[in-house]
């Protein structure tokens, strides 16, 4: 029987930790790729260190996106960020390009031809989720976990919060009763700072922010409220800590309350299956929850380099689901073609709208009127009900 009362937790990492720069600047790379070319390939991986950005990886695009043009791209991505520290500026850190041309046989297997459909980028295994929990469909502790980092960040670009810096994580604890969330027994938030301001006076800055984003009577006990634990978070970022490209995928899905099949988004065109058949996950089991078959829905995809369809879905509703499970993945692929082609043209993933992707999580986020967050649409929900037979 699974537990009905238990404690859960997850993490969230703003923009400016060290490895969320490298998750921008990745997808800020993909992005010039595709709003140049919307069959562009690029696999870019970033790394960064004290006034050191090294960026490495292969794409298939337009010639003139120099190594030049790359380092400016990465640049902007840092300077937008905010870091203009002596140990990690945008304009004063040494920028390095090692990006070179697509395999030519990883572009043989992927390539559409005359007797075979465009093929996935690699071998793996995709998991998409989606409960009940919150108003986005998305697991309580990994939804407010971002959302303190997400609305003291919009603060901090505001101005109204001057002696806060880019890096910062949180964690949230939730005690569910009955196999529902009902309020916080922790929250952890370490954030960057100026050097004047002391922990209490962190503290303090942070206070209403976690206040305002936890539903009312959520607030933890004032003993279990951890802002900067060690004390003095002055020297953060890329100077503080090295990042890369991939590293934090667990804050990227589910926060732990799904399965993770270990391929990371950020740097990948939507050829790679990693990146988009886990949004296509998402977008089907989104959709089934917010029909009303199933209060929590998981679901599965496995792909083999080169071959367009996949090679298992599997759906499971962990008890919460209304329909037969085995009909609704038959009802599902006949909704939506989930080969990489089918995946691609369905959700309009060719469009350069991943950047905004890199921080604060690729699920749970408001669809946009561009195109991005497209995975976020409810647009299945009135055929699943028909399908069904729900009102």
């Amino acid at each position: 029987m699974p537990l009905a009362d238990y404690l859960f937790t997850s993490e969230s990492v703003s923009e400016g930790h060290p490895d969320k720069v490298c998750d921008l600047i990745s997808d800020s790379v993909v992005d010039t790729f595709l709003a140049r070319d919307s069959n562009a390939r690029v696999a870019c991986e970033t790394l960064c260190t004290t006034n050191k950005i090294v960026l490495a990886g292969e794409v298939r695009g337009p010639a003139d996106l120099s190594r030049d043009k790359l380092a400016q791209v990465a640049r902007e991505a840092v300077r937008k960020i905010g870091y203009e520290q002596d140990g990690f500026h945008w304009s004063k850190a040494d920028v390095e390009v090692y990006i070179h041309q697509q395999s030519a046989d990883i572009a043989r297997g992927v390539d559409a031809g005359a007797d075979k459909d465009e093929g996935a980028g690699d071998q793996g295994i995709m998991f998409g989720y989606a409960c009940s929990e919150t108003p986005a469909l998305m697991p309580a502790p990994i939804h407010y976990a971002h959302e303190i980092l997400r609305t003291l960040a919009e603060a901090r670009h505001a101005g109204k919060i001057p002696q806060l810096l880019p890096d910062s994580k949180s964690q949230v604890t939730l005690r569910y009763a009955n196999g529902k969330p009902v309020g916080a027994t922790s929250v952890v938030v370490s954030h960057q700072h100026v050097p004047e301001v002391d922990q209490h006076g962190v503290r303090e800055i942070v206070r209403p922010y976690v206040e305002k984003v936890l539903p009312a009577g959520w607030m933890c006990p004032e003993e279990e409220f951890y802002v900067n634990p060690t004390g003095r978070f002055a020297i953060g970022g890329p100077d503080g800590d090295s990042g890369l490209t991939g590293r934090k995928i667990i804050v990227d899905t589910y926060g732990g309350a799904a399965p993770h099949g270990g391929g990371a988004f950020s740097g990948k065109d939507p050829t790679k299956v990693d990146r988009s058949a886990a949004y296509a996950a998402r977008y089907l089991a989104k959709n089934v929850v917010a029909a009303g078959l199933a209060a929590r829905c998981t679901i599965q995809l496995a792909y083999a380099i080169g071959v367009s369809k996949p090679l298992s879905v599997y759906v499971n509703t962990d008890g919460t689901g209304q329909v037969d499970e085995a009909r609704l993945v038959r009802i599902l692929q006949e909704m939506v073609n989930l080969s990489p082609r089918g995946i691609r043209e369905h959700l309009k993933l060719s469009r350069p709208i991943y950047a905004r992707t890199a921080a604060y999580g690729h699920f749970g986020r408001e669809p946009e009127g561009d195109g991005g967050f497209s995975w976020e649409k409810l647009d299945l929900v009135p055929q699943l009900k028909s399908a069904f037979g729900a009102r």
